[in-house]
């Protein structure tokens, strides 16, 4: 095997939750993907419509939960998820009204704006 090859392909990013059906449904909006069946309470992900990897939302208990603190790091994020956007006025605008809340710190906000999903998860919606 040439030290080039590939050893994998990605597949999925996976985020831990309490209830992952309905963190899917959340991310579901933002990128079109609809909710990939059949799905249980422990593991759901989106069906990316063969375009590739897909995100995935696994269940962990209430209370083990804690979301991160971006940009602390008493509870850093452990990975976050980067969406490009041909608007990001627009794009914020979209993801505030499904429930995003918008980061305070904004490192670049011409270039990509950071947001919490509805249980504290960072993502970023970049400028294409």
């Amino acid at each position: 095997m040439s030290t080039d090859a590939p050893i994998a392909t990605f597949s999925l990013f996976a985020l831990d939750c309490p209830d992952p059906r309905e963190l899917a449904r959340f991310y579901s909006r933002i990128t079109g993907w609809p909710v990939a069946e059949p799905a249980h309470d422990g593991w759901v992900e989106l069906d990316a419509g063969g375009s590739g990897a897909t995100l995935a939302f696994q269940k962990i208990s209430e209370g083990a939960f804690t979301a991160p603190e971006w940009p602390g790091q008493v509870h850093p994020q452990r990975g976050h998820v980067d969406f490009d956007v041909p608007d990001l006025d627009a794009g914020e605008a979209a993801v505030l009204a499904i429930g995003a809340r918008k980061h305070d710190v904004q490192p670049a906000p011409d270039n990509f704006r950071v947001f919490l999903d509805p249980i504290g998860h960072p993502f970023c919606l970049v400028r294409e």
